[in-house]
């Protein structure tokens, strides 16, 4: 048995354990359910373990909670009359067959039109959207490091776009290398802007510490209304899948 992986059970709460070669104990809880994962040092014995855990008991119940009652898509086909988000909008999807071209237009500020090859499966479908998505997101995410590291006073080494599962960016505060969540395409574009800030401040704070908040406050007042309004809206099928 591997003792470095293992599942514990603490209160009632299902905690999957991993312990590693680290210094500090790392706890999250993951969308879509509420799983709870707990990284910790090698030499930390179950008894600790379960000390970490419930004294952040309260943390973890409204995490779960949070997670609970967020909207969740369901899985997409791909299909005439399916609902699709982009910048915090919801479209109609519309499915245009023909012999030569893969494309997606907005069509009258309700409609997202798929333009694609006959006989073309979902797969394809879904890939000719997450590359639109994408397409669009590197602009917008250009534009806001443009303008936004000059003010924090900070610069990242290198940024790219990458779909992941139970956050919305990160930051290696060690390469200064960031990572921008793709599902932010479809979100609101004060969510984009909130994770983009979000990360920079990390290169002067590495912590969610009262310090990270003060400099949050300071950068992008605003910013607690569009972490919640990123809480709020819908989770994509796919994108939450284990």
């Amino acid at each position: 048995m591997n003792t470095n992986n293992i599942s514990v059970n603490i209160l009632g709460l299902d905690v999957q354990v991993t312990r590693k070669k680290i210094k500090n104990l790392h706890l999250s809880v993951c969308p879509p359910d509420g799983r709870i994962k707990l990284s910790c040092p090698i030499h930390f014995d179950e008894e600790r373990v379960r000390l970490a855990i419930i004294s952040r008991l309260p943390w973890i119940r409204q995490r779960q909670q949070e997670f609970q009652n967020q909207p969740r898509q369901s899985e997409r086909k791909y299909v005439d009359g399916e609902s699709h988000y982009f910048r915090g909008q919801r479209y109609r999807l519309k499915v245009i067959e023909n012999s030569t071209t893969n494309r997606i237009q907005i069509v009258n500020n309700s409609i997202l039109r798929m333009e694609i090859r006959k006989s073309v499966g979902l797969n394809k479908k879904e890939q000719l959207l997450q590359d639109w998505y994408r397409c669009f997101l590197k602009k917008e995410t250009s534009a806001l490091f443009e303008k936004w590291q000059p003010r924090i006073q900070k610069e990242a080494s290198g940024w790219r776009i990458q779909k992941m599962k139970t956050k919305w960016g990160s930051c290696n505060t060690t390469t200064g290398h960031i990572l921008i969540n793709l599902e932010l395409a479809k979100k609101s574009p004060e969510c984009l802007e909130y994770i983009v800030v979000h990360e920079l401040v990390h290169l002067h704070e590495r912590h969610h510490n009262d310090r990270f908040k003060s400099l949050m406050n300071e950068f992008l007042p605003s910013w607690q209304l569009a972490r919640d309004k990123l809480k709020a809206e819908p989770l994509a099928y796919e994108h939450w899948e284990y």
